[in-house]
C-alpha cells in the first residue's frame, strides 16, 4: 500500500533539491537567467507540497489553498522558464492571470460552492495550462534544432498534461482524485508525478548542458574583441567553400583585409584606440555584406572576408562597397576621432586551388600587397595570369577601378 504522507513528503524533499541544485547552476552562470525561474519553481513548489502535506494533518481548508497556489506559480515559474530560455520575453501577465482564475475558482468551489470535481478543474487548469503554452517552443524551437533536453522535456510536459486530463475524466466520472481523498489512486497520481518532475528538471538540465556546450563551442570559433570569426574558424569555413566548389564549379571569392597605419594608431593613441578601431570598422565592414558573407578576423588587424557563390568581379564590388564606407566614414571625423583606412586583396578559386585553403589565402595576400604597393587605402585582385616579362611581384595584381 502506498503511504499518501510519505509520497508528499518525498515530494517536498525532491522539490527542495532540485531547488538546490538550480541555486548552484544559477550562482555558477548569472547569465543564465532561465535557471533562476527554474529555481524558484522548485522551491515554490517544495512549498505547495508542503502546504498540501500539512493538509492531511489540519481540518482546514487554508493549507489546502495556499498548497494549490504554490504548485500552480510552480507551474508558471517553470514555463517562463523555458521561454526565458528560448530569449522569449516572460508573459508575466498572462502567467499571473492564470494562476489568478484558477485559484479564483479553487476557492468559488471550495468556500462558496463546494463542487469537487469543478474545484479539481479549475487547479488542473492552473497547472497544465502553462506548460501547454510553453510547449511549442520545446518541440519547435526558433532555431530550428530541437535538442535531446527539449525533446525529453516535452515528452514528459505532454504525459503530465494526459494524467491532469485522466485525473478530470475520473473526477467528472465520479472519483475523488484530490489530495483530500487520501486514496490509493491519489498516491499513484503522486507518486507518476514525483517521477515526471524530476525527469522533466533533468531534461531542463539537458538544455542547459546543451546550451552552455554550444556557447563554449562558439568561444572557440569568435574572436573576443569583435565577436566575427576567428581564424579557426575561417579555415574551417574555407575548407567546406573549396570542397563545395571543387564538387560543383563554382567560384567563390576570397578578401583579405589589413588596416592601414594601425601601429601608428596603437602607439599614438594607445592600445585601447586600437581596439575600437577594429571593433568600429567590424561593424562597417558588416554593413555592406549580404547574409552568408564570413567576416573573420585573422589576427591583429588583418581581417578575410569569406564571399560565397561570387565571382572575382563580384567579389571586387563588393570589397569596393567595404572600402568606400571606411572612406566615407574617414572623411567625417573630427576632433579626437581616428579615421580608418584599409587595403583589400581579392581573389577568387579556381580549379588548381582545389581544396588547398591556403593557396587561396596567398593569392589574396598577394592581391594585398600590390593594393599596398599603390598607396594603401585601396583595393586590387589576384590576376593568375603569368607575367609575359620579369617584374616586381606587385604588378603581379591588377587594381579594380
Amino acid at each position: 500500500m502506498l503511504n499518501v504522507p510519505t509520497l508528499w513528503t518525498v515530494f517536498v524533499v525532491n522539490f527542495l533539491a532540485l531547488g538546490l541544485v538550480w541555486a548552484y547552476v544559477t550562482r555558477s552562470y548569472p547569465r543564465f537567467k532561465a535557471a533562476r525561474f527554474w529555481t524558484a519553481s522548485a522551491f515554490v513548489g517544495a512549498a505547495g507540497a508542503a502546504a498540501a502535506l500539512i493538509r492531511l494533518f489540519v481540518a482546514s481548508p487554508i493549507p489546502l489553498l495556499i498548497g494549490a497556489a504554490g504548485v500552480i506559480a510552480a507551474s508558471c515559474l517553470a514555463a517562463m522558464g523555458i521561454q526565458r530560455f528560448y530569449d522569449r520575453s516572460v508573459t508575466w501577465r498572462v502567467m499571473a492571470a492564470t494562476g489568478a482564475l484558477s485559484l479564483g475558482g479553487v476557492v468559488f468551489f471550495m468556500v462558496v460552492v463546494e463542487h469537487m470535481q469543478l474545484r479539481m478543474l479549475s487547479y488542473t487548469l492552473g497547472q497544465a495550462l502553462p506548460l501547454a503554452l510553453a510547449l511549442h517552443l520545446l518541440l519547435s524551437p526558433p532555431e530550428g534544432r530541437v535538442s535531446p533536453g527539449a525533446r525529453l522535456s516535452g515528452i514528459v510536459i505532454i504525459t503530465i498534461i494526459a494524467i491532469f486530463a485522466a485525473r478530470i475524466a475520473g473526477n467528472l466520472l465520479g472519483g475523488d482524485f484530490s489530495s483530500v481523498a487520501g486514496s490509493q489512486s491519489h498516491a499513484v497520481m503522486v507518486l507518476g508525478l514525483l517521477f515526471l518532475s524530476m525527469t522533466l528538471n533533468f531534461g531542463f538540465l539537458l538544455m542547459a548542458m546543451d546550451r552552455l556546450r554550444n556557447e563554449v563551442a562558439d568561444l572557440a570559433l569568435l574572436d573576443d574583441l569583435t565577436g566575427v570569426a576567428n581564424r579557426r574558424h575561417l579555415l574551417q569555413r574555407l575548407a567546406e567553400e573549396c570542397a563545395r566548389s571543387e564538387r560543383s564549379g563554382e567560384p567563390f571569392s576570397l578578401l583579405v583585409i589589413d588596416l592601414d597605419g594601425f601601429k601608428t594608431i596603437n602607439d599614438t593613441h594607445g592600445h585601447a584606440a586600437g581596439d575600437a578601431c577594429l571593433r568600429h570598422f567590424t561593424l562597417m565592414a558588416q554593413t555592406r555584406l549580404r547574409p552568408g558573407d564570413m567576416l573573420a578576423r585573422t589576427g591583429g588587424d588583418e581581417f578575410c572576408v569569406v564571399l560565397p557563390s561570387s565571382s572575382l568581379h563580384e567579389g571586387a564590388l563588393i570589397a569596393r562597397r567595404v572600402l568606400e564606407v571606411c572612406r566615407q566614414d574617414a572623411a567625417g571625423c573630427a576632433g579626437n576621432d581616428i579615421p580608418i583606412a584599409i587595403s583589400i586583396g581579392v581573389a577568387e578559386w579556381d580549379r588548381s586551388i582545389g581544396q588547398l585553403a591556403d593557396r587561396l589565402i596567398a593569392h589574396a595576400d598577394h592581391a594585398l600587397y600590390a593594393a599596398k604597393k599603390n598607396g594603401k587605402n585601396d583595393l586590387a585582385v589576384y590576376d593568375p595570369a603569368p607575367p609575359l616579362s620579369p617584374e616586381p611581384p606587385a604588378e603581379a595584381a591588377r587594381r579594380f577601378a
